[in-house]
């Protein structure tokens, strides 16, 4: 055997055995053996379980807590909610920028941690010391209640939203950091790291699971100090045993030594728009790119030029005058291929990131409007038990806990021999399914509500005030068919995005690209505000009610058309999606590993 032959089987074997651009905790080599991989991500899972335990009743069951506590209106104490959601998926995306380029994903998921832990203590010593909270009241809804002081309600508000600062934290590092314990060019690792993403969904849905049922039972039976201190106890378990994973975790280590690949991308535009009225060289070769000699390919990312968003080309077009001089060029007029690249992923995938909005619309109605449906009707499940309205999304999170291993461990296997793909399908192919499906659970919604206004009216019970009057006869499992397919829908769509941002992202970005889908979220609850009061408006005067959701008998309003509304604004925009990700190319892995293992 030549001694060429002999290093490139060595380099081969040391390719398998390490990680490229991952460390151990001590800044050595990650080996694959001992670092990450499925063990690790199972700490991160637990974390993640303990969060979702400690924090999901909050999205459900905060407003009667504001209300019948605080003593805040219901519309002051729905805003309040919704503040809060809004706030902690838009404050993930300065986390996970934190978490690229300055404190690394590790750090900013035990800082965060922290943030929740104090936030939940301070809402547990407030729900529990009447100094701390206002009088208490017999009936918010006749009585003139008392108001939170000027001092409590500054407590409450620290206390809410350091625990939004520390959801974003987590929500920001902590799925990217997971998936930086599996090295995407490895085949193998790469169907681990889509299985790290199901499971990922799984975790969120049993610590939900146990959220909505034991620790919502908690709150109104045995105390809201009781229900926020189990939340405070779970955070704080989860930190200990994330933590603890420390010898065991990958780290990602930067691209560069004093890079910052956010601000790399923004002088990509700059110099693009400076370079406007230069003519684009029929050679990409001749755009400007550093030399990739043996040290700099160790540190720094190089990519192919691809033939697409021309336009960002002008920013490498070399002029005599920066060929000539030996300083280093100005980086906000002359740019790296390899910088103009990863500013066209990012620019790729904002169609994508909007096509996905639209479902998140959807999720809120199930979050509200559905909720409201629940009170009217039948929530008894057997002759002893009764469904608390606010555990209603249990419905939607036991189908995914009981859909997502067989999708990881039937479907895709399934499918992955039928395609080759580590993943089964391709991510965008997984994102559109997901859009299909939630266009499906509105147009069956706006069925049952159909239904159910029918049993209202055959009942003479159009004007039957819920809780306060016996439900309508029909069952409250009816709303589990539009819970069910959007469940599916969730499974596809939102961990597909996940996995699709993770992996286009530039290797700088990591954790900001996850944020894509919280932000989605974000302007998907922000645009369903917008999208009621608007429907609202225009509906105004042709219906008795004033207005297709206006008021608050919803036997009275016309939510079945809402619904059938937004099913044929989701077919729009799944129609849109498709002209879209067809248009979508795939980026080029870097070449810093063997090519014969460097496919997905």
């Amino acid at each position: 055997m030549e001694k060429s032959e002999v290093v490139g089987v060595e380099k081969e074997a040391e390719f398998e055995l390490v990680d490229e651009n991952k460390v151990d905790w001590k800044g050595r080599r990650a080996l694959k053996f001992k670092y990450g991989g499925m063990i690790a991500s199972l700490l991160i899972l637990v974390m993640l379980g303990f969060e979702n335990l400690g924090t999901f009743s909050l999205a459900v069951n905060s407003v009667p807590y504001f209300n019948g506590i605080m003593h805040y209106n219901i519309p002051d104490a729905a805003n309040m909610l919704t503040n809060y959601m809004g706030t902690g998926y838009i404050l993930s995306i300065p986390a996970a920028i934190l978490a690229d380029t300055w404190i690394g994903r590790y750090r900013t998921v035990l800082i965060s941690g922290m943030f929740e832990f104090v936030g939940l203590a301070l809402l547990t010593a407030q729900a529990h010391y009447p100094s701390l909270k206002p009088p208490i009241c017999k009936n918010v809804y006749t009585d003139h209640c008392k108001i939170p002081s000027s001092g409590q309600e500054a407590l409450l508000y620290i206390g809410l939203y350091l625990l939004a600062l520390g959801s974003a934290g987590v929500k920001a590092a902590l799925p990217s950091h997971g998936a930086d314990q599996f090295d995407e060019t490895d085949p193998r690792e790469a169907r681990q790291m889509s299985t790290f993403f199901n499971a990922l969904l799984l975790a969120v849905c049993m610590g939900g699971a146990v959220s909505l049922t034991f620790i919502v039972w908690i709150q109104i039976n045995k105390g809201w100090d009781w229900g926020f201190g189990i939340g405070t106890i779970a955070i704080f378990l989860g930190i200990i045993i994330f933590a603890a994973g420390l010898p065991l975790y990958r780290f990602r280590v930067s691209v560069g030594q004093g890079t910052n690949v956010f601000i790399e991308i923004i002088q990509v535009y700059v110099a693009s728009i400076r370079n406007r009225s230069l003519p684009l060289p029929a050679d990409p070769a001749e755009l400007y790119e550093i030399e990739q000699d043996k040290e700099a390919a160790e540190e720094v990312e190089f990519l192919p030029h691809r033939d697409i968003f021309r336009f960002l080309d002008r920013a490498a077009i070399q002029i005599k005058h920066d060929v000539q001089s030996e300083k280093p060029p100005n980086p906000w007029k002359l740019c790296r291929v390899t910088q103009v690249e990863n500013a066209k992923i990012v620019l790729g995938m904002v169609p994508i990131f909007c096509c996905t909005i639209i479902m998140t619309l959807c999720l809120a109605q199930l979050q509200t409007f559905s909720i409201q449906q629940g009170y009217t009707m039948d929530t008894t499940f057997t002759k002893h038990f009764d469904i608390p309205p606010a555990s209603l999304p249990i419905i939607p999170i036991m189908f995914l806990i009981i859909i997502v291993p067989i999708y990881d461990r039937i479907f895709v296997p399934v499918m992955r021999k039928i395609t080759g793909i580590p993943t089964g399908v391709t991510h965008l192919q997984r994102i559109g399914v997901g859009l299909v499906l939630s266009c499906i659970s509105m147009a069956v919604a706006s069925i049952i509500e159909v239904k159910r206004k029918r049993v209202a009216r055959d009942n003479n019970m159009l004007d039957a005030v819920p809780v306060l009057m016996p439900p309508l006869p029909i069952s409250t499992f009816w709303l589990s068919f539009q819970y069910f397919i959007f469940g599916i829908a969730d499974m596809f769509t939102y961990v597909g995005l996940l996995q699709f941002f993770y992996s286009e992202a530039p290797k700088g970005l990591k954790s900001t690209s996850t944020c894509f889908l919280w932000s989605s979220m974000a302007l998907g609850y922000f645009a369903s505000t917008i999208v009621v009061k608007s429907v609202n408006g225009a509906t105004k005067h042709i219906t008795r009610s004033g207005g297709w959701l206006a008021g608050n008998n919803i036997n009275r309003n016309h939510l079945n058309l809402f619904y059938l509304f937004l099913s044929i604004v989701s077919l729009i925009n799944f129609f849109i999606y498709l002209f879209v990700s067809k248009r979508y190319k795939y980026r080029v892995q870097s070449p810093s590993a063997p090519d014969g293992n460097s496919k997905e």
